[in-house]
């Protein structure tokens, strides 16, 4: 009875799960690996001390709430009889695919998760010659709560809590010989603490925005001429030199260090034109977009906009006029609705990822 309750209630989450993900087929996630290192909490009838085991994951992330693992885990414990002349281990060796609810897609991912498969329990105990232990090959169940913390888009840590429920089998005279907990077939319980690395080969790529060509438009047919008036005295204003430079091609997506094109465009486009005439200061504003919290994207925009201030003063540009500051997601250009799945909100956000360059001088010489 006990079997079948806790088979209905993982079959029913897990149900849940794949209806979610049917809903939101158009998301597109990443593959990733989960290994790692287990604690096992052994069941009290099973008499065994408690111990540590391994596991390797696969993992998919099927929507915005929904991942999939399926893995396999190996645990051993000694035995705990409290009986003379007893020896021997358990050994425990699960295979299960687990779904997991997601509560966040943030560097911080609490869950849920609840699975199936199949457990190989063996007993291998003896008390004074006497085999009391047996191996079983079981179904299994379990449920937990868990978090993953992303330290980039490819790597990060994975830990959780479960209970796993199996069916572990003795000699029918166990109890008697050596003091077991139990004779026959019982099911068991075991609680596992779970700490693993997670490393992402299959996020999608960020792709950079391509700049729309500007359309040619024809000129107006040119009027009469009309009688010159006299020439007005020339306006002294300010010249402004400004260049928008995107993010995802002066850097890698959340990174801070430039990359080869990246430097390309700074020296044939940018550079250039700020050593050929003398401009009194040039900003660098750095920008990100919405993902990540508000402190993390400051910091990351103030890296930046240093990196190209650096690179700039690297290559001749007065590094005294030059001011670095970063935005971090405080001046968007394009607004995207947060609901959208994470690689069409990624693309939908990349002209906010990006770095402005701003020369200034007063063209007074000019006006003489």
């Amino acid at each position: 009875m006990k079997k079948n309750i806790i088979s209905l209630a993982v079959a029913s989450v897990l149900g849940f799960g794949v209806t979610a993900v049917s809903a939101g087929d158009a998301y597109e996630g990443s593959w990733y690996l989960v290994p790692g290192v287990s604690y096992l909490n052994t069941d009290s009838d099973l008499d065994a001390d408690n111990d540590v085991g391994g596991f390797l994951r696969l993992g998919k992330e099927l929507s915005e709430h929904w991942d999939v693992q399926i893995g396999v885990g190996h645990a051993r414990a000694d035995e705990d009889l409290n009986v003379a002349g007893g020896s021997g281990k358990y050994k425990q060796t699960l295979f299960g695919v687990d779904a997991l609810y997601m509560f966040s897609r943030d560097r911080f991912r609490p869950f849920l998760l609840a699975g199936l498969g199949l457990a190989r329990n063996n007993l291998d105990y003896d008390v004074n010659g006497v085999d009391i232990g047996e191996k079983k090959t079981s179904w299994m169940a379990n449920v937990g709560v868990g978090a993953q913390f992303m330290f980039t888009e490819a790597l990060g840590l994975q830990a959780d809590l479960r209970h796993v429920w199996s069916r572990a089998e003795a000699e029918s005279n166990a109890k008697a010989v050596g003091g077991l907990g139990f004779n026959g077939s019982e099911t068991v319980g075991n609680t596992y603490f779970n700490v693993g690395g997670i490393w992402k080969f299959g996020a999608p790529k960020q792709v950079a925005a391509v700049e729309p060509e500007p359309i040619a438009v024809a000129p107006e047919p040119a009027p009469a001429p009309e009688p010159v008036p006299a020439p007005a005295p020339k306006a002294c204003k300010p010249k402004v030199e400004r260049f928008l430079l995107s993010s995802e091609i002066l850097f890698g997506f959340d990174k801070d260090k430039l990359k080869p094109e990246g430097l390309q465009v700074l020296d044939t486009e940018v550079i250039p034109k700020l050593k050929s005439e003398p401009f009194e200061v040039v900003f660098v504003t750095g920008h990100t977009d919405l993902l990540g919290s508000h402190e993390y994207n400051d910091a990351l925009s103030k890296r930046r906009a240093e990196q190209v201030k650096a690179y700039l003063a690297s290559q001749g540009v007065d590094a005294n006029i030059i001011i670095a500051h970063g935005a971090g997601e405080s001046t968007p250009v394009v607004i995207c609705s947060e609901k959208l799945p994470r690689k069409q909100l990624i693309e939908c956000l990349q002209p906010n990822r990006r770095v402005e360059v701003e020369a200034n001088r007063d063209d007074v010489k000019a006006c003489e």
